[in-house]
């Protein structure tokens, strides 16, 4: 008798949390379930869509490819970015690179990779630091290494044509040494067309 009322209990326990669930799925994000008397629920606003005017305190948000022409003629007057032109390095980064040429000198490269490294965090879009990092893994025979690197900058050299030359003078020497004569030359009629 006992287990009966029990489970009689559980069962109407359980119908009471469905119902409540279910009234609570019911409405929806943000509206309660309480309406008064007397009041009408109002309905939210549609979304706005392309064709509507937007409120006079909301700024205007162009996508880039929808922006109107004069502001497309702005954004190409400003400043030239990075694809432009190779970023200058911070000091802290050409102190680094300096150190690194020194260690070079003296046969270290495993030390200035690790400075060329500390470098490339301070100066990431910085294509001299990449073309640094370069030798000092051709220095230590890591070819691989040293051929993504100069292609990495070669990527943020940007129209800086002197950067591009040695760029491409380099990575045809990394590849020649890998012993990918085509690519070499390919590299090296790249740098003469610059």
């Amino acid at each position: 008798m006992m287990r009966v009322q029990m489970r009689a209990q559980v069962f109407r326990s359980a119908v009471v949390c469905a119902v409540l669930l279910l009234a609570g799925c019911a409405s929806g994000p943000g509206d309660g379930i309480y309406v008064p008397a007397g009041e009408r629920p109002q309905a939210p606003k549609p979304p706005l869509t392309d064709g509507a005017a937007k409120p006079a305190d909301e700024p205007q948000v162009w996508r880039k490819s929808e922006q109107p022409p004069e502001q497309k003629a702005q954004q190409q007057t400003g400043v030239p970015g990075y694809r432009e032109s190779g970023d200058q390095m911070p000091a802290a980064a050409a102190g680094l690179v300096k150190e690194a040429d020194t260690l070079m000198a003296q046969g270290n490269g495993a030390a200035a990779i690790t400075r060329l490294e500390r470098a490339q965090r301070i100066a990431p879009r910085s294509a001299a630091v990449y073309f640094k990092l370069s030798e000092a893994y051709v220095m230590t025979g890591q070819l691989g290494s040293a051929e993504q690197f100069t292609l990495k900058g070669l990527s943020l050299a940007g129209r800086d044509e002197r950067l591009q030359r040695s760029g491409w003078l380099l990575l045809a020497d990394i590849r020649r040494a890998r012993g990918n004569v085509a690519g070499a030359r390919q590299a090296e009629s790249r740098a003469a067309r610059l």
